[in-house]
């Protein structure tokens, strides 16, 4: 059952999520919105193309702590438990899930440039590890590869997102698992199939730009 204290760390969960690393560093740093280039996007890749690697690492490591983050805050809850000496219990997972989907929205939708945000990916990736960190590695290395091979970020974070669950129902034992985990880790290639439409549009058509970090 939510609380007061709940609902006040979903809001900075949310608040949290908004903070728009991209905008902030091309702003500050090398005086461009990377939203008026490239893809448009606000999000590490665009930075990554647009500013080179000198901007987009920390921007993709801001956006991961962000998720991450988020769904440590159950720590600070009064009724969340001791990282070192306790285990989240079932209710406290659903909150701490619940934090980590509020970071995200926040990406997607940050309050702080007009609701314009990135494709959400980096920061679930940080909710991803915060909660299971397991099947956010195998996420990872199926990124790393499908990426090297193909240089396509997009088909990367698809076939990524689409890994987490398999190793949710399939490798991981039943008993380490969540209910709560099994239907987010659902909802986590849905996300991104319907954050990358555009993408994938362009992927079929053989038009989606390959990225290649050869910038300062």
């Amino acid at each position: 059952m939510l609380n007061t204290e709940h609902i006040l760390f979903l809001i900075l969960s949310y608040l949290t999520g908004s903070f728009p690393s991209a905008v902030w560093v091309g702003r500050t740093f090398y005086n461009k919105d990377v939203r008026e280039y490239g893809s448009g996007n606000a999000g590490a890749t665009n930075t990554f193309r647009v500013l080179g690697k000198g901007a987009g690492i920390p921007v993709l490591m801001m956006d991961v702590f962000k998720g991450w983050i988020s769904v440590n805050y159950i720590y600070f809850i009064t009724d969340g438990c001791n990282p070192f000496t306790e285990t989240v219990t079932s209710s406290q997972f659903e909150i701490q899930l619940a934090l980590g989907i509020a970071a995200v929205i926040g990406h997607l939708f940050p309050i702080y440039t007009g609701f314009r945000g990135g494709k959400g990916i980096a920061t679930l990736l940080g909710l991803l590890i915060g909660l299971n960190a397991i099947a956010a590695i195998v996420a990872i290395v199926v990124f790393v590869i499908v990426f090297l091979i193909s240089k396509y970020v997009s088909l990367g974070s698809i076939l990524a997102s689409l890994a987490f669950p398999f190793v949710i129902f399939v490798i991981l034992d039943e008993k380490d698992v969540n209910a709560s985990l099994e239907l987010f880790s659902v909802f986590v290639p849905i996300l991104t199939l319907i954050t990358h439409q555009k993408n994938i549009e362009r992927l079929i058509r053989g038009e989606e730009n390959k990225v290649k970090f050869d910038k300062k």
